[in-house]
């Protein structure tokens, strides 16, 4: 009986040994170091051109349309390619794609850096935005390939989430440092050493993967998958701008068309770019939504939360971003310690839990006015509490989205979960902005302002800070005062739509619950 018992322990020690998944090593480990390297840069650039912005104006002189493609056709090319390159890094091997992409992403840097005119600059923010499109979903297609034990894999993607949310971070103090010391273009030749690193260790710390039975890529939906995202992340971004027109919608419409003709014939490929039997997993559907509505959140509050610290409460874009930190910071933190609360609690209930205090955090701003005195702090914990949350979402949706993946489709479930991203941050600036203006602009008292100069005193807040300086004192304090207050009034009506939009993600991430074992 003893030698029975003995032999079947062993049978099932063997059978669990044979089912249980390979743990990573230390070179998986020093490889997602690699992996978080690029990311972070993503991430810095990203954020780190807008305080260029102004030494660029004086520089290149572009007119205004350049200087608007300048700052967004990098998010244009990227949004737009990114279920592309997800795709074909299944086929041709999803390293050998991320070391394409960082050589690209290396070179089209120089360029930028050396531009002579707004032209080459556009150009270089083209390739730039074709080389990031390939590095995303490369680098979270890779960790779900090279950790495949649960646990671990959710610590990677953890360290991953929180490279994202350091890069936004550092990006503001990191530009503002090199344009005080250097010219513009030294904030994209950072990217060169990184690449550098990237290119030398890759190919010895990441393993290759790939999709074994990739099928043939099929370049009508690749082309339809552009046209779908493109005209409706450009149009989003231009009515923000400069509010809606007939131009905008048929833009916007041909990007629904293309994304209607997308979806069809995913329907009938035998092999499709986009599994859409994937969306009809609860996991996966879930988190791909969450990770849009948390990154909403975040992008929106960062849109007019900086105007707000340096236009409303007077405070210099260095102090505006030491305000920001906290926040950012705490982005950072949460995406680490998302790891540790899945390990006790179900992602849903987790996932639920961070959008719960992200609209927390939102609803603190309704306190927030034009007194200094009375709004630095409640600026600060509320967006300390959004941070926090979207950090713990961001690494839990993610997790989520790879892990309803099976490994051979990493790479497109990684670029869903990455167009989630972009797609995020395109409406929560579009969107809450627009909400923002709206109100401000309705607000404005422009009693004191001459006829033929009410459109350009009201085109933005910077717009009308600057038209003040040019009335009388008297006049110009009067027109300030409801300037602050009509942008206050914007934010409250925006942090009540953030709120209301995060506690319904909640709700449907709780129920989440229901679905998993």
């Amino acid at each position: 009986m003893n030698s029975q018992t003995t032999t079947a322990a062993t049978t099932l020690a063997a059978s669990k040994t044979r089912t249980a998944p390979p743990r990573a090593t230390a070179r998986e480990w020093a490889g997602l170091s690699v992996l978080a390297l690029a990311l972070l840069l993503l991430a810095v650039d990203a954020t780190v051109l807008d305080l260029a912005v102004p030494a660029i104006s004086a520089d290149l002189a572009p007119t205004t349309p350049q200087l608007l493609w300048i700052i967004d056709v990098y998010s244009f090319v990227l949004a737009g390619l990114l279920v592309v390159m997800g795709n074909l890094g299944d086929r041709i091997g999803r390293r050998r794609l991320l070391l394409i992409g960082a050589v690209g992403f290396g070179l089209a840097s120089a360029v930028a850096a050396w531009a002579v005119s707004p032209e080459m600059l556009i150009a270089a923010r083209v390739l730039q935005g074709v080389a990031g499109a390939t590095l995303m979903p490369a680098t979270l297609g890779l960790i779900r390939s090279m950790f495949l034990d649960p646990r671990q894999r959710t610590v990677a993607i953890a360290v991953w989430s929180a490279m994202a949310g350091g890069g936004a971070a550092a990006g503001p103090l990191l530009g503002g440092w090199l344009l005080e010391h250097y010219w513009w273009g030294s904030v994209f030749l950072v990217n060169l050493p990184v690449m550098l690193v990237l290119v030398a260790l890759g190919p010895v710390l990441i393993p290759e993967s790939r999709d074994p039975n990739p099928g043939r890529f099929d370049l009508p939906s690749a082309a339809l998958s552009m046209l779908a995202l493109v005209p409706i992340v450009y149009a989003v971004k231009e009515a923000a701008a400069h509010g809606p027109s007939a131009a905008l919608v048929v833009v916007g419409a041909v990007g629904v068309l293309s994304g209607v003709l997308f979806v069809r014939r995913q329907r009938r490929l035998a092999h499709p770019m986009l599994d859409l039997k994937l969306f009809a997993l609860p996991r996966f559907r879930t988190a791909v939504v969450t990770n849009l509505l948390a990154v909403f959140a975040l992008a929106g509050v960062l849109f007019f939360g900086s105007q707000y610290l340096q236009l409303v409460l007077g405070k210099s874009p260095l102090q505006a971003g030491l305000l920001l930190l906290p926040g950012l910071a705490a982005t950072v933190v949460a995406s680490l310690a998302a790891a540790w609360l899945v390990r006790y609690y179900r992602p849903g209930a987790v996932l639920a839990g961070a959008l719960v205090t992200a609209a927390s955090g939102a609803v603190l701003f309704l306190w927030l006015s034009p007194d200094v005195a009375t709004s630095t702090v409640p600026f600060v914990l509320g967006f300390l509490g959004i941070g926090a949350g979207v950090g713990v979402a961001l690494t839990v949706s993610s997790d989520l989205v790879v892990s309803s993946a099976p490994v051979e489709r990493a790479g497109a479930a990684a670029a869903v979960s990455e167009t989630a991203y972009e797609t995020g941050i395109a409406l929560g600036v579009a969107l809450l902005g627009s909400v923002v203006m709206a109100i401000f602009r309705n607000g404005l008292d422009l009693s004191q302002v001459p006829g033929d100069s009410a459109g350009a005193a009201s085109e933005s807040l910077g717009a009308a800070t600057e038209f003040a300086r040019q009335l009388p004192d008297a006049a110009a304090e009067t027109f300030l005062v409801s300037v602050h207050e009509a942008f206050v009034s914007g934010i409250h009506l925006a942090a009540m739509g953030t709120a209301s939009v995060l506690l319904i993600a909640a709700w449907v991430a709780f129920r989440l619950r229901a679905t998993q074992s």
